[in-house]
């Protein structure tokens, strides 16, 4: 069985590693970009958000599932930036649905990378 190759080559990878604020685009109802600050991890080359299940993100990643993420390209703090395009698959959070964060039902927000452009 072949090896699946990963995505994410593998300095994206480190540079994914360090603490970093990501900028996630869904698209609106009305077909415009709806960007907004978000922490995010990685599981596997999928990049993984933590949302209420009732912001606009989810319903707009549920909506319509294509999606970017910038992270980096501060030219003040970073040597690179990238510009991350997939599909976007919403799952529900069982683990954290009963924070203290929050009143409702959590949702987790799925990059599947498609495609990774350097933008620094």
């Amino acid at each position: 069985m072949e090896k699946k190759k990963s995505i994410l080559a593998r300095a994206v990878r480190k540079f994914l590693k360090e603490p970093r604020t990501a900028r996630l685009t869904t698209i609106g109802t009305e077909g415009y970009p709806h960007i907004v600050p978000i922490c995010f991890s990685l599981d596997g080359d999928d990049i993984i958000f933590g949302s209420d299940d009732d912001e606009r993100k989810v319903r707009n990643a549920r909506a319509n599932p294509k999606g970017a993420v910038v992270i980096g390209g501060e030219p003040e703090q970073d040597d690179a930036g990238y510009m991350i395009q997939g599909d976007l698959v919403v799952e529900a959070d069982e683990e954290n649905s009963d924070d203290e964060y929050g009143d409702g039902p959590k949702g987790v927000i799925r990059l599947k990378p498609k495609k990774v452009i350097r933008v620094w």
